[in-house]
């Protein structure tokens, strides 16, 4: 699997594919495989003429874990995003991102919008990118755990039973969590310029509304992917239709 580095931190990466780039950004205690690869993601993007690009995110994966919160910030997380488009000379691509990677997502679509074709936020409504209801600290508690076992925290066993199913370094993970608390303002969202598709599960309890954020988003489009959780969403047919509908009508 290829790398490189931004910095000191060691990125790995897939690209895959011919013709128009998507980068897709994976979600907390996820992977480029397991978020995308798996869930048959990049062979249909590939289908539809798509140049396919996925980074595992720092902290996860086959990337360097790292175990100090502040290295993992939004806009430095984003960066890795941005270097990674450098290294391949990207000067522009659709990117979407899940969960915590739909928060970088957002966090590129205001400040890099001139990287950025387009933004597909799956998995991540009004209460991951605004309002502050995602995992949090509890969620954190949980990874650092002896066990699963020793989880009572709905949510918390949700991600520990998830990090401990892909092989996650946890103790890394605690420490993206902590450091990935950035939240935009409604203000800073509603100054998002870029064509921008919101795609949440319609049971999705920790995405928060989809439809609240797109009401902030100018002109973004929402996708209500039916009878899906968080963690069920990312494979869904109804969400790969609306993301292939959207991107093609892109031009």
């Amino acid at each position: 699997m290829p790398s490189f580095h931004n910095g000191a931190v060691e990125i790995a990466y897939l690209d895959e594919g011919e013709g128009d780039p998507i980068i897709l950004v994976h979600g907390f205690a996820s992977s480029k495989n397991v978020n995308w690869v798996y869930p048959t993601w990049v062979s249909e993007l590939r289908k539809n003429g798509r140049r396919v690009v996925a980074l595992d995110n720092r902290g996860h994966g086959e990337s360097a874990k790292l175990y100090e919160p502040a290295q993992y910030s939004i806009p430095t997380m984003a960066g890795d995003v941005l270097a990674l488009m450098d290294h391949l000379a990207i000067p522009q691509a659709d990117i979407m991102g899940y969960s915590m990677g739909g928060r970088m997502t957002a966090w590129l679509g205001l400040n890099e919008p001139q990287r950025l074709r387009s933004a597909i936020l799956g998995g991540i409504g009004i209460g991951g990118l605004i309002e502050g209801t995602g995992p949090g600290e509890t969620v954190a508690k949980a990874l650092e755990a002896p066990s699963l076992d020793d989880v009572t925290d709905p949510v918390g066993r949700t991600f520990r039973a998830f990090a401990d199913q892909t092989r996650s370094d946890r103790r890394a993970l605690a420490a993206c969590l902590r450091g990935t608390r950035d939240l935009m303002t409604r203000q800073e969202a509603a100054r998002i310029e870029v064509p921008v598709l919101i795609a949440v599960g319609s049971t999705d309890d920790v995405a928060g509304s989809a439809s609240a954020l797109g009401a902030i988003i100018p002109g973004s489009e929402v996708l209500d992917i039916p009878n899906r959780d968080h963690m069920r969403a990312v494979g869904d047919k109804v969400y790969k239709t609306g993301v292939l509908d959207f991107l093609s009508r892109r031009g």
